[in-house]
């Protein structure tokens, strides 16, 4: 990893132009992306990443890891600025991983004219496991907090987008994220590459050979950097041979800088405080 940390980010735009093929040839471009997890397959999925020049974008939590630290603390500060270094993107996903609870917004209305609270399952820190209720306030720190840890770990400025912990959103909801400046992200039907799954009922093979029939071009995938409950893990054994049998198909991989919806909002930097600053 200490290359990268030295590569200047000049030479790292450079690198990321070439990653994936010859810039602007790119004809059946995917989205690969990764949520933040436990970080037991951080390293093996940097590895393969970089040995198949592939460009991902990073949805980023405070996630507790197997170390016993979390995925943002001074342990992985290194890890992340060796993917700055090379080029891929990032977005926030909750600072407590915050999964909104399906049909319980909280009545009433900001000045904004938005739903004025909602209630989330909080999966990660001092109110792991309990359901909390929050406001549009609370909601945008949580959005923010990842973008600050990003810049202090890194010197990076992160897009102001992010993805929803498990997906869950509403409108009430998007429109409180627009309101402080981030746009959702989601992921593509046949982009969901089952590393959540039970490995038992749904095994690496079964994974992979679904992804190589369904992805298509334009598709946003997701996958974890490590999922607690899953007894064999997706990455790095999954993301190898998925990633070689797409571009034997003729796909290329592109961070969402470069796709033609989402584009937009990650050439926008994410705002780090209330002020839009």
């Amino acid at each position: 990893m200490s290359w990268g940390r030295r590569l200047p980010s000049t030479l790292a735009a450079v690198l990321l132009g070439l990653w994936g093929g010859v810039a602007g040839a790119c004809t059946k471009p995917v989205y690969l992306t990764f949520d933040t997890g436990h970080m037991g397959v951080a390293d093996g999925v940097a590895d393969v990443l970089r040995r198949h020049q592939v460009p991902v974008t990073f949805f980023l939590a405070s996630e507790r890891t197997r170390t016993g630290g979390h995925s943002l603390d001074e342990q992985w500060a290194p890890w992340w600025r060796a993917r700055v270094a090379e080029g891929h993107a990032f977005a926030s996903h909750t600072w407590d991983h915050w999964v909104l609870v399906p049909g319980a917004t909280v009545s009433g209305l900001t000045d904004a004219g938005v739903s004025g609270a909602w209630r989330f399952k909080a999966t990660q820190g001092a109110q792991r496991g309990h359901t909390i209720t929050a406001d549009a306030q609370a909601y945008c720190e949580q959005l923010r907090k990842p973008a600050r840890r990003l810049q202090e770990m890194t010197g990076h400025r992160m897009a102001a987008a992010f993805r929803a912990p498990a997906g869950r959103t509403s409108e009430s909801l998007l429109e409180a994220a627009r309101g402080c400046g981030f746009e959702h992200v989601g992921w593509s039907p046949a982009g969901f590459l089952g590393d959540e799954l039970d490995s038992t009922r749904f095994p690496n093979e079964q994974l992979l050979h679904k992804a190589l029939r369904d992805i298509r071009a334009g598709d946003v995938l997701v996958a974890h950097l490590g999922i607690w409950d899953r007894k064999e893990p997706w990455a790095p054994a999954v993301l190898e041979p998925l990633i070689e049998g797409l571009k034997a198909r003729g796909f290329c991989f592109r961070t969402l800088r470069e796709h033609p919806v989402h584009g937009a909002a990650f050439a926008r930097t994410a705002p780090l405080d209330q002020a839009g600053r």
